[in-house]
């Protein structure tokens, strides 16, 4: 057996079977798929005991989320690469042979291919070729230019990559502990920091956003990616040369995340992030200036007003 497949299903149960469908039609045929019901409540675990296909199996848990359902089903796989797809998106049929195939022959401890945004059918490649991600085997450096580190975190996504079992564990998983937002970013940082990683650029995958539940169609500020609330969860894994390159990270996404928190009227939040990792050493970083501005009372207001002009129909702070 090469691949095992987790799959963490819940309440997807209209979008279930084309997932089952896209990962039963692979042209790599040696592989075992684990579907963990998270507490599902709509039937969607029905549909997957009814499947016409013995490599599938189904477990189930309490409501735990994402991160919990794939750790959960990584502890059973039995394969030495292990690949995630979420219940409402789809693999084309070539991207475990691809993804396998890659591992087997190159030093990489993920495979991480481009997708096709939905609705819309949108190819990601241009955008991200755009943004500094070029196909190959890639390896972090102290060299590695903040920006092109910053969009090899984001590339990287549970559905587009294939790990190898052992660096799965030895970096620990998904986050847990009812994480429901960026409870892979940690995980992908590991990896960069510690390991080469091999970036495929054909899309090979389907993303569904239109069937996204716990992501996007934000009507207050999102959660804070998990690495800032706890940047010492990374300070063990982080080589020393490269713990620049990490702090130059954290002031790159605190900016972001500061001017997101600002818009939603937590300047507080804001201030407090941009104390935490930004510094005037800082000041290339994208958004600096407009971070800094935002995180007042004046900069939430300013952001209370459009949203009032531009977008009345979502909730304010």
């Amino acid at each position: 057996m090469r691949v095992s497949v987790i799959v963490p299903l819940f309440n997807k149960a209209g979008y279930i079977e084309r997932a089952l469908r896209s990962i039963a039609a692979q042209t790599l045929s040696d592989f075992e798929v684990i579907v963990v019901d998270d507490g599902s409540t709509d039937g969607g675990d029905g549909i997957v005991k009814r499947y016409p296909d013995p490599r599938f199996r189904l477990i189930r848990q309490p409501n735990a989320g994402p991160g919990a359902a794939r750790n959960r089903g990584a502890a059973d796989a039995r394969a030495p690469y292990v690949a995630f797809l979420d219940a409402d998106d789809a693999w084309t049929p070539t991207f475990l042979e691809t993804g396998a195939g890659i591992l087997d022959r190159e030093p990489s401890a993920v495979v991480s291919t481009s997708w096709i945004d939905f609705p819309g059918a949108i190819p990601a490649a241009p955008l991200w070729s755009r943004r500094g991600i070029t196909a190959g085997l890639q390896r972090v450096s102290s060299d590695t230019p903040v920006r092109m580190f910053d969009a090899m975190v984001t590339f990287i996504t549970p559905c587009t990559t294939l790990i190898r079992a052992d660096v799965f564990r030895t970096c620990g998983g998904f986050l847990e502990a009812g994480c429901r937002f960026g409870e892979d970013g940690m995980l992908w940082l590991k990896v960069l920091l510690n390991y080469p990683v091999f970036l495929h650029l054909e899309p090979l995958v389907e993303l569904h956003r239109e069937a996204a539940g716990l992501s996007g169609n934000y009507t207050g500020a999102r959660p804070i990616e998990p690495y800032l609330l706890e940047p010492a969860a990374l300070a063990g894994a982080c080589p020393g040369e490269l713990s620049p390159l990490l702090d130059r990270f954290y002031a790159r996404r605190a900016c972001k995340t500061a001017c997101m928190l600002s818009y939603w009227g937590e300047w507080r939040r804001a201030r407090r992030l941009l104390r935490q990792f930004v510094t005037i050493r800082d000041w290339r970083a994208p958004l600096f200036g407009t971070a800094f501005a935002a995180s007042t009372p004046v900069g939430a207001l300013a952001g209370r007003i459009y949203r009032a002009v531009f977008a009345p129909g979502a909730s304010l702070p």
